[in-house]
């Protein structure tokens, strides 16, 4: 039928949005849809005032009406302003403006930008050069709001048998705030628009179903991104090669399942062959169904979004490709199916990991530390700078931290600083735990060098713990994404996190 017997094509998700820098008087742009920010109590920004004074102060007179008072991310449409150039003026309410910062800022714009495609704009021009963000400059604000708008287009129709309309806006133009440098608004704008295509591709993977979205389909789109980009070569290892390298720790997850694992690497070549790689690795159960230790049927759908880490690791190597980043960068993904079949793993069971270490599986449902200890020892042999692991890991995570912060542990303070700060750059947040050897003891075994999960208590923690006894021979930063890969209820979907936050570490690394 199509591509690699799923019934789907190659992934054709990205919009087509072009995006530019103008100048110029606000009521004088042309343009279907110009955005304009009013403050708290319906202060009006410069640009307002602009438009105000030339459409015989049609701002002034909502504002007084009551019917917009500028709070964070109200919108207010009007239609043929008289005076003014553009179709529509769009009010978009900033909050309080010494309080507008990274956040708020993404706040707005999100809210900005649903309002403007909803109006079925064709063009859409910020005129927020007067716009001050706290602590960011004016490329930072263009950049998010690419990103933004590449974010608020994805629309998922896959499976589907009518599709949803397209969105109809197709150029977004932004006003540089006074005093940025036109070069750097045009080389943020981009790398904004990379980033959130490099989101959008993760949300993709992570909302396919699971009948769909297999280790092959996995594999297969990794090849297909390797045939796109010049800079990437994709390699894909069977159960056999596994085998064969001793992965015994990531085959048990797969051994109930008809689908087979594979381990995926896609490598990054953006600087010179001796310059050691960053390597970033990503969990891969395209479906979790907890093994023999089976998960309660409520919400079970939800569990194709246990792939969600490698996910992020595709979307990101798509990023950094498409923006050639002077780097080397490594991507392992472990992909496996986790199912009760009558040779899956049983409680008590003991593998032996590629490592050399023997596990007693306690628990089949704590399956991602399986497959990933295996991929952290495989990538020791590219003598990384850094490793860095993505892993829907652990319940304890989301009861910690609910769905807006990625948990985060680490054996190395620097990269974990740096790693905390690009989160707070990328609005992309993380938080770290202690990743103390106090903790180590739980995870003792009785019959095995170490058991799988570490009783009911601090299971974040220990699942990190269980990962660092593989992780020893450089620096490594685990990030559990359990809370805050993909929404749950009626926005439920994948959020494409922390493609952002891989996107600004990668992107401030040296050759």
């Amino acid at each position: 039928m199509s591509l690699h017997g799923s019934g789907l094509e190659p992934m054709e998700l990205f919009s087509s949005m072009k995006y530019s820098i103008k100048t110029g008087s606000p009521s004088k742009i042309s343009s279907d849809c110009v955005v304009a920010l009013v403050w708290n109590k319906g202060t009006l920004s410069d640009e307002a005032k602009a438009i105000d004074s030339a459409s015989n102060k049609a701002i002034s007179k909502i504002i007084r009406s009551g019917d917009f008072s500028g709070k964070l991310g109200e919108t207010q449409l009007i239609h043929n302003p008289a005076g003014v150039t553009a179709k529509r003026v769009l009010l978009l309410g900033g909050g309080e403006r010494r309080k507008l910062d990274g956040k708020n800022a993404g706040k707005l714009l999100q809210a900005g930008l649903k309002a403007a495609m909803k109006s079925k704009a064709a063009s859409v021009h910020f005129a927020t050069s007067s716009i001050e963000v706290s602590g960011r400059d004016g490329a930072w604000f263009a950049g998010r709001l690419a990103q933004e708008a590449e974010v608020c287009s994805y629309k998922y129709n896959e499976t589907k048998s009518k599709k949803p309309p397209a969105i109809t806006t197709r150029t977004i133009s932004v006003a540089p705030s006074s005093g940025s440098r036109r070069k750097s608004v045009e080389l943020s704008l981009k790398r904004g628009m990379i980033t959130g295509k490099g989101v959008n591709r993760a949300r993709q993977l992570g909302n396919l179903p699971g009948n769909i979205c297999t280790p092959s389909y996995l594999a297969a789109q990794a090849t297909d991104l390797g045939k796109k980009h010049g800079s990437l070569t994709v390699k894909v290892l069977t159960e056999k090669q596994m085998a064969r390298l001793g992965m015994g720790s990531l085959l048990s997850v797969s051994a109930g399942s008809i689908e087979e694992a594979k381990l995926i690497v896609i490598e990054h070549k953006g600087a010179k062959v001796a310059s050691k790689p960053h390597v970033l690795v990503g969990k891969g159960v395209t479906f979790d169904t907890g093994g023999i230790s089976l998960k309660p049927g409520g919400g079970m759908d939800e569990m194709k979004f246990d792939m969600c880490g490698a996910a992020s690791v595709m979307g990101t190597m798509a990023a950094i490709a498409e923006m050639k980043l002077p780097v080397n960068i490594v991507g392992i993904i472990a992909a496996a199916e986790n199912m009760p079949g009558s040779k899956a793993t049983k409680p008590g069971d003991i593998v032996t990991s590629m490592s050399g270490k023997t596990i007693e599986v306690l628990n089949t449902d704590a399956e991602g530390r399986l497959v990933l200890c295996d991929a952290l020892t495989y990538a020791e042999r590219y003598k990384p700078r850094s490793v860095i692991d993505i892993a829907t890991l652990t319940g304890a995570a989301v009861a910690t931290f609910g769905s807006h912060v990625n948990a985060m542990l680490s054996n190395d303070d620097a990269l974990a600083k740096s790693l905390l700060e690009c989160g707070e750059e990328s609005l992309d947040r993380a938080w770290q735990l202690p990743l103390w050897d106090d903790y180590q003891s739980l995870l003792n075994s009785n019959f095995a060098d170490i058991a799988n999960i570490g009783g009911p208590r601090a299971g974040t923690i220990t699942a990190a713990c269980f990962l660092s006894r593989f992780a020893g021979k450089y620096k490594w930063a685990h990030l559990d994404i359990a809370g805050s890969a993909w929404n749950s209820g009626a926005a439920k979907g994948a959020t494409g996190r922390p493609v952002s936050l891989l996107v600004e570490y990668l992107s401030r690394q040296k050759s």
